[in-house]
């Protein structure tokens, strides 16, 4: 199997200067936000801009790239204005990702507040209607959550529920697997024995061809914390002997996965030391 490493880069002066900003990091892929994560109005991609940012992926070498969705997306949030947002941006996500031609588009489901049963119905609906009548070629990933609080999409079960709801739609690609929110969720990579049986629950439970890509980051806090914080690789609880174990995981996997061309590894750490930490990641491949 082909793994790809990269991390996530600015946009800033236009998303045309992104494959520049991941080739200086020595990144192999990468991940943007297409518009700002806090709020407000995505930058138009005009043909002009479309063709620039083309260019630029060529120019630089890049075939595969990935968006991430807003942060304030929330499927199951008891305001209406909220949710109806939140599907409306998801489906803008995923055209502006054909456009420019991304690989996925990965997204937090959000939270859920009071009545659980009806918000989580809530969110998968939701879902559904982001893909309903969608024919783009840019996949939608669910990415695993921390578990602070009543998160949607922390557990493996939760996850396949919400898999099982939305594989019927061509637009959905699977989920994307966060080493550090996964590790603060209670799912254990730091031995090869740890990360095998963690591999062997995701398989059992949602079905490892709908593992599609990671986002590789390590964990500030402990084991099962609930919390979402990411650490540089090597410098929190999971450790370099860890991300071996889930990078050679994925290798004695790729065949049931189904991925015989590539699998996307992106940091999301600090840019202060994200240089070493794609180098060290491409030490342990």
């Amino acid at each position: 199997m082909n793994i790809k490493i990269g991390c996530h880069v600015s946009i800033a002066g236009g998303i045309f200067n992104a494959p520049k900003n991941a080739a200086e990091f020595g990144c192999e892929t990468f991940q943007i936000f297409s518009r700002s994560p806090q709020g407000g109005p995505a930058p138009k991609l005009t043909p002009e801009v479309v063709e620039q940012f083309k260019a630029e992926m060529q120019k630089y070498g890049f075939t595969d790239f990935v968006i991430h969705a807003p942060y304030y997306i929330n499927f199951g949030s008891p305001k209406p204005q909220t949710y109806h947002a939140s599907i409306a941006i998801i489906h803008d996500e995923l055209e502006r990702g054909t456009l420019l031609g991304a690989k996925y588009v990965m997204f937090h489901p959000g939270s859920l507040k009071d009545n659980l049963d009806k918000g989580f119905a809530q969110a998968k609906e939701g879902m559904q209607k982001v893909l309903d009548g969608y024919t783009g070629t840019t996949q939608l990933l669910i990415e695993i959550s921390a578990g602070a609080g009543a998160v949607i999409g922390d557990t493996f079960e939760e996850l396949a529920d919400l898999v099982k709801t939305l594989k019927k739609h061509k637009g959905f690609g699977g989920i994307c697997y966060d080493t550090q929110h996964a590790f603060a969720s209670g799912y254990d990579i730091r031995t090869q024995k740890a990360a095998a049986d963690t591999f062997k629950k995701f398989g059992d439970v949602i079905g490892l061809e709908w593992l599609r890509m990671s986002h590789v980051n390590d964990s500030k806090p402990e084991f099962g914390s609930h919390r979402d914080r990411h650490e540089h690789i090597g410098d929190g609880h999971i450790g370099k002997a860890g991300f071996k174990a889930f990078i050679s995981e994925i290798d004695n996997w790729k065949s049931v996965i189904g991925l015989n061309t590539i699998f996307l590894l992106i940091l999301e750490t600090e840019h202060d030391k994200v240089k070493e930490d794609i180098e060290t990641l491409k030490k342990l491949r």
